[in-house]
């Protein structure tokens, strides 16, 4: 399995940590590093800081968010990036949601399945090298009225820019197989991701005569080490309350997509009550309706072995590339949890053994 982490420039109290932490993983063997941007730190800025810093890794945006910058800025963005670091770049976008775009962006979240697939179609067409001239449902660039006419970029593509969207619902899901090179996803649980994921991905391959070898599924979790049972149970433990803001303060009050990621995996009634309890202000009672077989569901923790066995679940799934987020409270401890996850999921071959 290829593997992947996610940062955020701003994570460590000192940024410079975060660059060590990038540096450090890539001397670890890391194939890809995601960067994110949420509402804190912005993605691409951070990426070209860390593009100076390593040689070999691919390095991602994890995720650009819809709305926040017109589909043109958004290739060149890309096509910047991807020439700095002499193609190593991944583009990874993403609808995020209603409290970040319209709270935060003051933009209108109306119509995101349809904005998503418009601005992937500009994107290409710009990283095509041609004239920009489109008439779309929510993008039309020149302008419909104006004086303007079609323009292309003063600066050339120089090499392949894959495309990833991170998506949840059916309807997203089914586009990212349609017109994607990857899937980033979360919230994912093997044993009910088939319903829940693979045949909406499928439904979208198949529509556009692709197969599921042209989609890298890139999955993520946090991935952590027990050094026991009791040790473990602590781990649960704690990320209960972490998994309840997922699962209720996430997103807006009437639009949650993790929420529903969870209902459709078969845990609709318990993700349903963990929301009205932590949107009543509530959360330790939120936290404590989250179970234990929900956290261990949709994490890599564990004893070395579980992780092991739960990586090799991942691989038969359908996961390709598997995102991890190591626990750890300093530098070295992050960097320790995920050399020995990188050992792990590296040691995992077609065969799952």
């Amino acid at each position: 399995m290829r593997t992947a982490t996610t940062v955020e420039a701003a994570s460590f109290e000192n940024w410079s940590q975060q660059r060590d932490f990038v540096v450090e993983a890539e001397k670890l063997g890391l194939d890809i590093c995601w960067v994110a941007e949420a509402w804190g730190s912005d993605a691409p800025s951070a990426i070209g800081y860390y593009g100076a810093c390593t040689d070999r890794m691919l390095l991602g945006s994890g995720i650009m968010q819809l709305g926040t910058r017109t589909p043109v800025a958004v290739a060149q963005v890309a096509i910047t990036l991807s020439n700095l670091t002499n193609g190593r770049f991944l583009l990874g976008l993403g609808a995020s949601g209603p409290q970040v775009i319209e709270g935060l962006h003051g933009v209108d979240f109306a119509h995101p399945l349809t904005r998503m697939r418009e601005t992937v179609e500009i994107v290409r067409r710009v990283i095509d090298g041609g004239k920009i001239s489109y008439t779309g449902s929510e993008f039309a660039i020149p302008r419909p009225g104006s004086d303007a006419v079609p323009m292309r970029l003063s600066m050339r593509a120089e090499h392949e820019i894959p495309i990833y969207l991170a998506t949840l619902s059916p309807a997203m899901l089914r586009l990212t197989g349609e017109i994607a090179d990857g899937w980033l996803g979360t919230s994912f649980v093997p044993e009910g991701a088939v319903g829940a994921y693979f045949t909406h991905l499928d439904e979208g391959l198949t529509r556009a005569g692709r197969s599921r070898v042209d989609l890298d599924v890139c999955q993520g979790a946090e991935v952590a080490f027990a050094a026991d049972e009791d040790a473990l149970q602590g781990m649960v433990r704690a990320r209960k309350k972490e998994l309840a803001f997922s699962l209720g303060g996430m997103g807006s009050a009437s639009t949650n997509f993790y929420n529903q990621a969870y209902s459709r995996q078969g845990w609709a009634e318990v993700a349903a009550e963990v929301r009205d309890r932590w949107q009543a202000g509530d959360r330790d009672a939120a936290a404590d309706l989250v179970t234990d077989e929900m956290v261990l569901g949709t994490t890599l923790i564990g004893t070395e072995s579980m992780v092991r066995q739960r990586l090799r679940v991942w691989h038969d799934a359908g996961v390709d590339t598997v995102r991890m987020y190591p626990a750890g409270e300093t530098l070295d401890a992050k960097l320790s949890t995920l050399a020995r996850a990188i050992d792990i999921a590296h040691g995992i071959d077609a065969d799952g053994q």
